[in-house]
Parts: structure tokens; sequence; C-alpha cells
């Protein structure tokens, strides 16, 4: 489904438009300049919107009418199937591989886990893109912009899923080769396998996701490689579809809260963004509150916001404070390390939009240990959606947030699930094996102690007699 072109459109320069976020800069560009920085501050920039030309719809039915032109390759993409509420670029000139095909599902059990009512607790499971995580909504619109631009490589630092989607659309397009950097054993195989299998070149440096990032971007900088990481601002525009599609699913009703893990940033910024502008469109009349989860040992963004105070403060977000924590976690020599290798990142990109994000959305940040992800894995797993250890930070953190009483037993509660189980076999395999040595080996030295819901293999001989009596007794 993918154009192969990548001649160089005419972007909608007359109704888009990239603004630096810190009010005080507030610098401009246009949608035809590539950009991971305000060149007047140093800044965050975002996509900007003229809505008054654009006159978006003044009803969520007009989204509702294209599931009957599901032969157009946009009302397809659950990403550009809302093409009209990111118009950056013409309509023939958007990328996409069929990406947002996602579901989102009520389920009891993880509801009860959780501790709400069984109709409270709603997964938005982005496991079921086509590289098999929430990545795909956000690169289908960078390479939208990549094409606009021309660019002939793409480039992205990542602990595995940009890695296999940025690798994914690359060979859709057979013309962008793709160069991913990563860390010293700091990705699955299951995510390491996609890019290599896509044909990307993989360049592994000594050093952790930070480390990559820095590298990458300053690579990307010098040999005009277009960079694909969250810090592009389009990447974010593509993942705003998510809360598109959960509108979509609740019957465009916006539930209380949103929970999604904390990594590197980009999905927070993105739901924050997507909301801020449907309450000015006329869209919705209230934003849901916003729960951001980070694991213990991946912690910046809950000890700044929760523990120094850290605010968006319209753009004041005490820069000394965030360097002196930085300063202080180089000195002890802290690396990020937990077992959702996802969000295993110390320095956020999109901090400052995320504390945008937060306070657009009233929102909440928690950490959660290792042991409590994979304790709420393994009830998502039960439920019937398999998802990789960091999309589980999101129904661990909504758990902790409902023992706290911050979220009531009543509220409307959507976890996001950010990827498919199958991105880390090895994680699920040792937490439900009967191999000791293999559990401490993978999930011990992360200090994970038990598998309160470990569902093992029962071994037996081969005798049909002991099969059926075995059937019996745990069937």
């Amino acid at each position: 489904m993918a154009d192969s072109s990548t001649t160089c459109a005419t972007p909608r320069t007359d109704v888009a438009f990239q603004r630096c976020i810190s009010p005080s800069c507030a610098a401009t560009y246009g949608v035809d300049e590539v950009l991971v920085a305000c060149t007047a501050c140093g800044g965050l920039v975002d996509v900007v919107y003229d809505w008054d030309r654009l006159g978006p719809p003044d009803s969520w039915k007009f989204f509702e009418n294209k599931w009957s032109a599901r032969r157009d390759r946009l009302a397809f993409s659950g990403v550009w199937r809302f093409y009209e509420l990111m118009q950056f670029a013409p309509r023939d000139n958007v990328v996409t591989i069929g990406e947002g095909q996602t579901l989102l599902q009520r389920s009891a059990g993880v509801a009860e886990f959780v501790g709400l009512k069984p109709d409270g607790l709603f997964l938005q499971y982005e496991g079921m893109n086509p590289s098999g995580s929430f990545k795909d909504n956000g690169m289908s619109a960078a390479f939208t912009h990549a094409s606009l631009v021309g660019a002939r490589q793409a480039a992205c630092a990542s602990t595995g899923n940009t890695s296999a989607s940025l690798a994914a659309y690359c060979s859709s397009l057979g013309a962008m080769k793709a160069v991913i950097f990563i860390g010293s054993g700091k990705i699955s195989y299951g995510k390491l396998s996609q890019a290599l299998d896509y044909g990307a070149l993989t360049v592994q440096i000594a050093g952790d996701f930070d480390d990559a990032m820095a590298r990458v971007k300053e690579v990307s900088a010098e040999m005009g490689i277009y960079l694909v990481n969250s810090v592009n601002p389009f990447r974010l525009e593509g993942q705003k579809s998510i809360m598109f599609r959960v509108l979509e699913g609740l019957g465009w009703e916006v539930p209380d809260w949103i929970v999604v893990p904390g990594g590197n940033l980009g999905n927070s910024s993105a739901f924050g963004k997507a909301f801020a502008e449907l309450r000015e469109i006329g869209l919705i009349d209230r934003v849901p509150r916003l729960a951001v989860i980070n694991a213990t040992g991946a912690n910046t963004l809950y000890q700044l916001y929760e523990k120094r105070g850290v605010r968006w403060n319209d753009g004041a977000t005490a820069p000394d404070v965030i360097e002196q924590y930085y300063v202080e976690m180089d000195s002890e020599a802290r690396r990020a390390s937990t077992i959702a290798s996802a969000i295993e990142i110390n320095r956020p990109v999109n901090l400052s939009k995320c504390l945008r994000a937060l306070d657009t959305c009233d929102g909440v940040v928690r950490q959660v240990s290792d042991q409590e992800i994979l304790d709420a894995k393994a009830r998502v797993g039960a439920g019937g959606l398999g998802c990789e250890p960091a999309s589980a930070a999101s129904v661990a953190g909504a758990k902790l947030l409902r023992d706290e009483g911050v979220i009531a037993p009543s509220d409307r509660v959507v976890c996001i699930l950010t990827g498919h189980q199958l991105k880390d076999p090895t994680a699920t395999m040792a937490y439900h094996t009967t191999d000791q040595d293999q559990f401490n080996e993978v999930l011990g030295k992360r200090g994970v102690r038990r598998a309160t819901f470990a569902n093992r293999a029962v071994t037996v001989a081969n005798d049909v007699d002991e099969i059926v009596k075995t059937i019996q007794l745990y069937g």
C-alpha cells in the first residue's frame, strides 16, 4: 500500500506549520523543513494547524462514514482515516502500510485485577500494527513527511520497536535505506530480528539507549539523514491517532483516564496534544486525566514530576532542576535497568512535551516495579491479549492508582498496550517456567522474586491414562 516515490511534493504550508513549544520563543517554521529542535532556542517543536482555514469536521459522524470507503487507502489506515485532523501533506503523498487496525477491548478480568467494575477497564491493543507495536502510527506520519522533503535515508536510536517499525517502512518503500543505532545488549531478539529481516543497517554501539540517541542525532545532522525518533514532531502527529481510535471505540465518549507507559514520552506527549486540539475545535468538551507510568529502574519522569515538583509552568519547566538531576544520575553512574526494555530510558527526549500534556490533562506520574509489571502482564495474557512487558506497566500503574484511591472504582479507564507479546517472548517464558535457573537468569537479577500468576507446563508420562488423569486434575 506504500507509495515508493520519494519525489518532493508541495507541503500544505497554507494550513500547517511548525512552531517552537516554548511560549517565550514560539519561532515558526514551514512544514517543508526538517527539524528535531527549534533553531532559535533549542526547544522542541510542534506541528500546528490553522483550524480556521481547515474548517475541521464539526461531528465525529464524518469519520464514521469513512468505514464505507475502505478501498481508499487513507480510509483503510487507522492513522489516515483521520486525515482532516493532521493535514500537513497532500493526500497523494501519504505513506501507509495499513497501520492502525487496532482494537479497544473491554476486559473484565483485568478490571477485577485492577479493582474496577467489569465494564470499567479497556485495553487499547497496539500490538496489532504491522510491525507489532504502536510505533507504526507515528512512523507512517514521519515517512509521509520524509517523502515530502525527498529523504533517501532514515535513522533512529532504538530499544527495539522503533527500529523494527523504521525498517518495515523503509523496506516497503524500497528506495529509502534504514540505519538503526542500538546499545550493547539493550534490545530483545524478537525486535532485533525484525530490523535485520527487513534489511536495515544495524549499528551497535558501546552504551545504552541514551548514548545511542545522542550519537544518532549527531550522525543524522552531519550526514543529512532523516531522523525518525519521537523528537521528530511528525512522529507524534501519527501517534495522536491512537486517541482518535480510543474515542471511536468508546462511541466518541471521553474516558476518565488514559494510562500509558512512559519511556521516551512520545505517546503521552502526542495524547495531550490530541486532546488539546480536539477540545479547541469542539469535537470534545472535556479531556481525560492522564497517568504516565515509569518502570522503577527507569523513572526519570517520576523523580522529576512527583519528587522534585517539575511542571510545565507555561514553558518554564525548571531546566536547572532537570539538569541537576541528570548531573546526579551521571555522577552515580545510574543506568536505566528494567525488564520492560521498551521504556528502559533515562533521558526522555520528549520531557517538556510530556510536562505540557500532564498540565493539559491534570496528569499524574507513578513508578512500578518489574515484579508488578510482570504480574500485570500475566493477567493481561490470561484475558487473551498478550503484550510485551512495557505495555503491562500501564495496567500495573492503573492498579497502583486504584489502590491509592486516585482512580475511583466507577471510573472508565483505558490502558494502552503498546506492543505485541512476541516482541519479548524470553520474559514471558521465564515468568511461566519451571526452571528456576532460567527464572533467576532472566528475571531474578531484575528483582523479580515470584511468578504470582504463572501458568506452568505440567510434566506427564507418555501414557494415555496418565495424560487423562493430569487433564482431569488440572483442566
